[in-house]
């Protein structure tokens, strides 16, 4: 049975990308998956890594919690919107605070590379938009899926990443909603 992790990412649970997560985690559990989520504005926690990795900060009872779900998923679905073409403050703070050397990856000594630890895991990263995804690639560069998929998730050993665009929701009514829905649910049942 395939362990899926569902990570929200966007801090106002009356968004769509609420709506997404649960079209998703329905159709997960239709394919008989065992889930479980993080709603990361849920969490209590200090987002700011205040001395970077010179010092450790003990990590919160919710993000300690946050990474054994991590640790036991074999796929990680990450849905949050693109904001000044980056994460939500509060998915980016999650991260920092989080995916720490000698939990989701190592430096080698004396060297420039690195352990990759959390090898063996897959993600999709299904992400909104309020451009087209075309859009946000050709004239962007797409910097939030670069951050998410190359420089964390990739660089951590999780592979492959996938990345799914939803929008443009600005514009969207309610049967393109609906369509998107759907998608993001047939996503969840395929496991992908």
């Amino acid at each position: 049975m395939k362990k899926i992790l569902i990570i929200n990412g966007h801090p106002n649970p009356s968004s769509f990308n609420f709506a997404l997560t649960d079209s998703y985690k329905k159709g997960a559990i239709q394919s008989k998956a065992q889930i479980e989520t993080i709603t990361i504005s849920e969490l209590q926690f200090n987002p700011n890594l205040q001395f970077g990795y010179q010092k450790r900060t003990e990590l919160e009872p919710d993000l300690l919690d946050a990474w054994e779900k991590i640790k036991r998923a074999d796929h990680l679905v990450w849905i949050h919107p693109v904001w000044w073409g980056g994460l939500p403050a509060i998915t980016k703070g999650f991260i920092d605070r989080l995916f720490l050397p000698g939990m989701a990856f190592q430096y080698r000594e004396n060297s420039v590379w690195w352990d990759k630890l959390l090898k063996g895991k897959t993600a999709h990263i299904i992400t909104t938009l309020d451009q087209p995804g075309w859009y946000y690639r050709l004239f962007f560069g797409r910097p939030s899926v670069n951050q998410l998929k190359k420089s964390t998730l990739e660089f951590c050993g999780l592979k492959p990443v996938k990345v799914t665009y939803i929008g443009v929701i600005k514009m969207a009514d309610e049967t393109q909603r609906a369509k998107w829905l759907k998608k993001v649910f047939d996503l969840g049942l395929s496991n992908k």
